[in-house]
Protein backbone atom coordinates (compact mmCIF):
# COMPACT_ATOMS: atom_id res chain seq x y z
CA UNK A 1 0.00 0.00 0.00
CA UNK A 2 1.57 3.32 -0.62
CA UNK A 3 0.86 6.49 1.63
CA UNK A 4 -2.84 7.95 -0.26
CA UNK A 5 -3.67 4.53 -2.13
CA UNK A 6 -4.72 1.66 0.03
CA UNK A 7 -4.43 -1.26 -2.59
CA UNK A 8 -1.83 -4.03 -2.57
CA UNK A 9 0.40 -4.71 -5.54
CA UNK A 10 -1.20 -5.84 -8.82
CA UNK A 11 -4.59 -4.56 -7.89
CA UNK A 12 -4.51 -1.90 -10.14
CA UNK A 13 -4.30 -1.42 -14.36
CA UNK A 14 -1.39 -0.39 -16.24
CA UNK A 15 -3.88 1.91 -17.65
CA UNK A 16 -5.29 4.34 -15.41
CA UNK A 17 -8.35 7.01 -16.14
CA UNK A 18 -8.08 10.06 -13.66
CA UNK A 19 -11.28 11.94 -13.23
CA UNK A 20 -10.50 14.73 -10.97
CA UNK A 21 -14.00 13.78 -8.76
CA UNK A 22 -14.16 10.09 -6.90
CA UNK A 23 -17.66 9.62 -7.84
CA UNK A 24 -16.72 10.24 -11.26
CA UNK A 25 -14.29 7.27 -10.39
CA UNK A 26 -17.38 5.40 -9.29
CA UNK A 27 -19.60 6.01 -11.80
CA UNK A 28 -17.01 4.83 -14.92
CA UNK A 29 -16.58 1.63 -12.58
CA UNK A 30 -20.22 0.79 -12.26
CA UNK A 31 -21.31 1.69 -15.92
CA UNK A 32 -18.47 1.02 -18.12
CA UNK A 33 -16.46 -1.75 -16.74
CA UNK A 34 -17.33 -5.38 -15.97
CA UNK A 35 -16.58 -7.18 -12.44
CA UNK A 36 -15.02 -3.70 -10.90
CA UNK A 37 -13.29 -4.12 -7.45
CA UNK A 38 -13.14 -1.24 -5.07
CA UNK A 39 -9.26 -0.97 -4.40
CA UNK A 40 -8.91 2.05 -2.53
CA UNK A 41 -11.28 4.12 -0.18
CA UNK A 42 -8.70 6.20 1.57
CA UNK A 43 -9.38 9.62 2.39
CA UNK A 44 -12.73 9.38 0.29
CA UNK A 45 -10.37 8.99 -3.05
CA UNK A 46 -12.43 6.10 -4.59
CA UNK A 47 -10.55 3.92 -7.04
CA UNK A 48 -11.95 0.65 -8.60
CA UNK A 49 -10.73 -1.96 -11.03
CA UNK A 50 -12.51 -3.98 -14.01
CA UNK A 51 -12.40 -5.16 -17.35
CA UNK A 52 -13.25 -3.32 -20.47
CA UNK A 53 -13.61 -5.29 -23.72
CA UNK A 54 -11.42 -7.87 -21.77
CA UNK A 55 -8.53 -5.40 -21.18
CA UNK A 56 -8.02 -4.66 -17.42
CA UNK A 57 -8.48 -1.09 -16.65
CA UNK A 58 -8.51 1.34 -13.49
CA UNK A 59 -9.49 4.16 -12.54
CA UNK A 60 -8.92 6.81 -10.07
CA UNK A 61 -10.33 9.74 -8.47
CA UNK A 62 -7.59 12.16 -8.08
CA UNK A 63 -9.01 15.63 -6.31
CA UNK A 64 -9.03 19.51 -7.60
CA UNK A 65 -5.73 20.51 -8.54
CA UNK A 66 -2.46 20.10 -9.51
CA UNK A 67 -0.97 19.09 -5.99
CA UNK A 68 -3.92 16.74 -5.17
CA UNK A 69 -3.13 15.16 -8.64
CA UNK A 70 0.49 15.18 -7.91
CA UNK A 71 0.36 12.67 -5.25
CA UNK A 72 -2.27 10.02 -6.99
CA UNK A 73 -0.14 9.99 -10.14
CA UNK A 74 3.06 9.27 -8.48
CA UNK A 75 1.96 6.43 -6.35
CA UNK A 76 0.15 4.95 -9.12
CA UNK A 77 3.24 5.09 -11.16
CA UNK A 78 5.66 4.70 -8.83
CA UNK A 79 3.73 1.88 -6.43
CA UNK A 80 1.82 0.17 -8.72
CA UNK A 81 2.93 0.29 -11.90
CA UNK A 82 0.86 2.39 -14.10
CA UNK A 83 2.02 3.18 -17.44
CA UNK A 84 -0.57 4.50 -19.62
CA UNK A 85 -2.30 7.67 -17.35
CA UNK A 86 -5.27 9.39 -19.15
CA UNK A 87 -6.81 12.13 -17.61
CA UNK A 88 -10.74 12.45 -17.88
CA UNK A 89 -11.98 15.45 -16.90
CA UNK A 90 -14.00 18.92 -17.98
CA UNK A 91 -12.65 21.96 -18.80
CA UNK A 92 -13.68 25.97 -19.85
CA UNK A 93 -13.52 27.04 -23.53
CA UNK A 94 -11.57 30.05 -24.37
CA UNK A 95 -13.09 30.17 -27.82
CA UNK A 96 -16.01 30.64 -29.71
CA UNK A 97 -15.78 27.86 -32.68
CA UNK A 98 -15.24 25.01 -29.50
CA UNK A 99 -18.52 24.84 -28.14
CA UNK A 100 -19.75 22.97 -24.87
CA UNK A 101 -20.15 19.35 -25.47
CA UNK A 102 -16.98 19.58 -27.60
CA UNK A 103 -13.56 17.61 -26.61
CA UNK A 104 -10.53 18.85 -26.44
CA UNK A 105 -7.69 16.22 -26.55
CA UNK A 106 -4.80 18.50 -24.70
CA UNK A 107 -1.08 18.06 -26.74
CA UNK A 108 -0.02 20.39 -24.48
CA UNK A 109 -0.16 22.21 -21.16
CA UNK A 110 0.65 25.43 -20.02
CA UNK A 111 0.77 26.51 -16.89
CA UNK A 112 0.67 29.38 -13.94
CA UNK A 113 1.55 26.89 -11.53
CA UNK A 114 5.01 26.95 -9.38
CA UNK A 115 5.75 22.88 -9.02
CA UNK A 116 7.56 23.09 -12.33
CA UNK A 117 9.48 26.12 -11.30
CA UNK A 118 10.65 24.32 -8.21
CA UNK A 119 11.01 21.12 -10.33
CA UNK A 120 13.08 22.96 -13.23
CA UNK A 121 14.15 26.51 -11.85
CA UNK A 122 14.44 28.35 -14.47
CA UNK A 123 14.22 26.19 -17.48
CA UNK A 124 10.43 26.87 -18.48
CA UNK A 125 9.50 22.86 -19.53
CA UNK A 126 6.72 22.56 -21.70
CA UNK A 127 4.73 19.40 -20.63
CA UNK A 128 3.40 17.35 -23.87
CA UNK A 129 0.85 14.82 -24.05
CA UNK A 130 2.52 11.20 -25.41
CA UNK A 131 2.49 11.00 -28.90
CA UNK A 132 1.38 7.48 -29.80
CA UNK A 133 -1.65 7.84 -27.01
CA UNK A 134 -2.67 11.55 -29.04
CA UNK A 135 -2.35 9.76 -31.83
CA UNK A 136 -4.66 6.99 -31.35
CA UNK A 137 -7.21 9.05 -29.40
CA UNK A 138 -7.45 11.85 -32.25
CA UNK A 139 -7.20 8.81 -34.49
CA UNK A 140 -10.48 6.76 -32.52
CA UNK A 141 -12.26 10.41 -32.01
CA UNK A 142 -12.58 10.70 -36.15
CA UNK A 143 -13.43 6.85 -36.33
CA UNK A 144 -16.33 7.61 -33.66
CA UNK A 145 -17.45 10.93 -35.76
CA UNK A 146 -16.72 12.96 -32.47
CA UNK A 147 -16.53 16.93 -32.28
CA UNK A 148 -13.40 17.59 -30.69
CA UNK A 149 -10.11 19.77 -31.09
CA UNK A 150 -6.64 19.21 -30.45
CA UNK A 151 -4.00 22.07 -29.04
CA UNK A 152 -3.15 23.48 -25.86
CA UNK A 153 -4.84 24.11 -22.66
CA UNK A 154 -4.37 26.21 -19.39
CA UNK A 155 -3.60 24.29 -16.61
CA UNK A 156 -4.93 26.77 -13.68
CA UNK A 157 -3.75 27.13 -10.01
CA UNK A 158 -6.63 29.54 -9.49
CA UNK A 159 -10.85 28.28 -9.83
CA UNK A 160 -11.82 31.54 -9.30
CA UNK A 161 -9.16 33.93 -10.55
CA UNK A 162 -8.60 37.43 -9.48
CA UNK A 163 -7.83 38.45 -12.92
CA UNK A 164 -10.47 37.42 -14.86
CA UNK A 165 -9.71 38.90 -18.13
CA UNK A 166 -6.26 36.89 -17.85
CA UNK A 167 -7.20 34.44 -20.13
CA UNK A 168 -7.99 36.75 -23.30
CA UNK A 169 -4.12 36.63 -23.88
CA UNK A 170 -3.75 32.68 -23.94
CA UNK A 171 -6.65 32.81 -26.48
CA UNK A 172 -5.06 35.22 -28.54
CA UNK A 173 -2.41 32.54 -28.74
CA UNK A 174 -3.93 29.85 -29.73
CA UNK A 175 -4.45 28.18 -26.29
CA UNK A 176 -8.10 26.06 -26.37
CA UNK A 177 -9.37 26.06 -22.92
CA UNK A 178 -8.19 25.80 -19.12
CA UNK A 179 -8.24 23.61 -16.61
CA UNK A 180 -6.54 22.46 -13.46
CA UNK A 181 -4.29 18.97 -13.43
CA UNK A 182 -2.72 18.67 -16.82
CA UNK A 183 0.52 20.06 -16.65
CA UNK A 184 1.66 18.28 -13.73
CA UNK A 185 0.41 14.84 -14.97
CA UNK A 186 2.55 15.34 -18.44
CA UNK A 187 5.55 16.33 -16.45
CA UNK A 188 5.45 13.21 -13.98
CA UNK A 189 4.35 11.21 -16.76
CA UNK A 190 7.62 12.56 -18.91
CA UNK A 191 10.07 12.41 -15.27
CA UNK A 192 8.76 8.35 -14.96
CA UNK A 193 8.71 7.34 -18.90
CA UNK A 194 5.21 6.68 -18.91
CA UNK A 195 2.60 7.64 -21.26
CA UNK A 196 0.18 10.15 -20.38
CA UNK A 197 -2.95 12.28 -22.14
CA UNK A 198 -5.75 14.72 -21.23
CA UNK A 199 -8.87 13.98 -22.58
CA UNK A 200 -11.64 16.81 -21.88
CA UNK A 201 -15.29 17.81 -22.29
CA UNK A 202 -16.12 21.37 -22.60
CA UNK A 203 -18.23 22.83 -19.89
CA UNK A 204 -18.57 25.74 -20.50
CA UNK A 205 -17.51 29.14 -22.92
CA UNK A 206 -15.68 31.75 -21.33
CA UNK A 207 -15.75 33.99 -24.85
CA UNK A 208 -19.64 32.61 -25.25
CA UNK A 209 -21.23 32.68 -21.66
CA UNK A 210 -23.01 29.46 -22.91
CA UNK A 211 -22.86 26.25 -20.17
CA UNK A 212 -24.17 22.48 -19.62
CA UNK A 213 -26.38 21.74 -17.23
CA UNK A 214 -25.91 18.92 -14.63
CA UNK A 215 -27.40 16.67 -17.12
CA UNK A 216 -26.24 17.58 -20.25
CA UNK A 217 -22.62 17.18 -18.27
CA UNK A 218 -23.16 13.12 -17.64
CA UNK A 219 -24.01 12.51 -21.34
CA UNK A 220 -20.68 14.53 -22.82
CA UNK A 221 -19.08 12.76 -19.95
CA UNK A 222 -19.90 9.13 -21.38
CA UNK A 223 -18.20 10.16 -24.44
CA UNK A 224 -15.11 11.34 -23.07
CA UNK A 225 -14.87 7.66 -21.15
CA UNK A 226 -16.17 5.66 -24.21
CA UNK A 227 -13.10 7.50 -25.89
CA UNK A 228 -10.75 7.30 -23.20
CA UNK A 229 -11.15 3.80 -22.63
CA UNK A 230 -10.79 2.61 -26.20
CA UNK A 231 -6.99 3.67 -25.44
CA UNK A 232 -6.76 0.73 -22.96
Amino acid sequence: MSVHIGAEKGAIAETVLLPGDPLRARYVAENFLEDSICYNEVRGMLGYTGTFDGRRVSVQGTGMGQPSLAIYATELIREYGAKNVVRIGSCGSYRKEIAVRDLVIAMSASTDSGMNRRRFGDIDFAPCADFELFDRCVTNARAAGLAFHAGNVFSADYFYDPQPDGWKALAEHGVLAVEMESAQLYTIAAGHGVRALSILTVSDNLATGEALSSEERERSFSQMVELALSLA
